[in-house]
């Protein structure tokens, strides 16, 4: 860095210094984790270490940080490399990194993502830090899933996807139909614990994919789901309420057992609102379910950061 870099870091702290004084989450949310420990993960990625090679110009944490800002705030590439050189938030979470990486590659990092699945790498070594924090699953843990839509495109439901697909919008999404909606694209299967509010685990399938045919518990554990998982069977130790069946109602011992299983589920469902209502993340525009898996894990990424802030102080 030179005197020129220098002194214009140093304006820029100073000026981060007069207009955080009301706070600032993202400068909060930044001090919970150890960034560090995602460098080793990342760099793998890239084919060497020369200047020529496959090794980005970019500190990796600077392009797994500035994912984390794009699912937070709900922003494109473009909108993302705009904001991450005007907002002075943005540069102080990012460590003033001079200058940031263009669109078309935070774009590229993300396909390596998807394409080598280092998204979950990511996703398992974000868990080791909320355990070795002392964040550990004790009570159990609640199983459920929301729709993520998807733009079908102009083709009909009935049209081919997959390789054969027409049409890039339509690839790998898949229609699906509760009640009386229509929904297309995704879902996201997410198991948050009752201890924390963190979610541990989370899966994406089409659409089309049942709620029961994805299990997220581990051996040992307390999962608790709802009727829709009725008659699947879990790794965990199963808590799914019951469901009435033709010519075997529910007794009343079964229906206080429900209530009770629904009672210890329905904080679950905080997480799948924080991260539609508040990161925006409900709509994904990306078109094969990698893609769509690698938005998920940051967007539950965002989530658990935003709830660690709150159990470790700070917001």
């Amino acid at each position: 860095m030179n005197s020129l870099d220098s002194f214009h870091t140093y304006l820029l702290r100073t000026l981060y210094t007069k207009t955080s004084r009301n706070g600032d989450r993202l400068a909060e949310a930044e001090k919970k984790l150890d960034w560090e420990a995602f460098r080793p993960i990342i760099q793998p990625m890239y084919t060497n270490d020369t200047p020529r090679g496959g090794r980005p110009n970019t500190d990796p944490v600077v392009m797994v940080k500035l994912l984390v800002l794009q699912q937070w705030y709900g922003l494109s590439d473009p909108e993302l490399e705009r904001q991450a050189l005007d907002r002075i938030s943005f540069q102080h979470f990012l460590g003033y990194p001079g200058d940031s990486p263009d669109y078309s590659t935070v774009w590229s990092f993300r396909e390596r993502l998807a394409a080598t699945g280092t998204d979950r790498l990511i996703w398992a070594e974000l868990q080791r830090q909320l355990d070795e924090k002392g964040l550990k699953v004790k009570k159990g843990v609640v199983q459920d899933a929301t729709f993520i839509t998807s733009d079908p495109g102009h083709a009909a439901a009935d049209k081919p996807r997959g390789e054969e697909a027409q049409t890039r919008r339509s690839r790998d999404g898949t229609w699906v139909k509760k009640g009386a909606k229509s929904f297309f694209g995704y879902k996201l299967h997410a198991k948050p614990d009752i201890d924390h509010g963190l979610i541990r685990d989370l899966e994406t399938t089409p659409a089309s994919v049942h709620d029961s045919q994805v299990d997220l518990s581990r051996p040992g554990e307390v999962v608790y789901k709802d009727k829709g998982y009725f008659g699947a069977v879990s790794r965990g130790y199963d808590a799914t309420m019951k469901r009435a069946t033709r010519g075997h109602p529910l007794s009343i011992r079964d229906r206080l057992r429900n209530k009770r299983i629904n009672r210890k589920r329905a904080p679950g469902e905080r997480p799948f609102a924080v991260i539609k209502r508040v990161f925006g993340s409900g709509h994904v525009l990306v078109t094969t379910a990698p893609r769509v898996h690698v938005k998920m894990v940051f967007a539950c990424f965002c989530y658990n950061l935003l709830q660690l802030s709150r159990l470790c102080g700070g917001g």
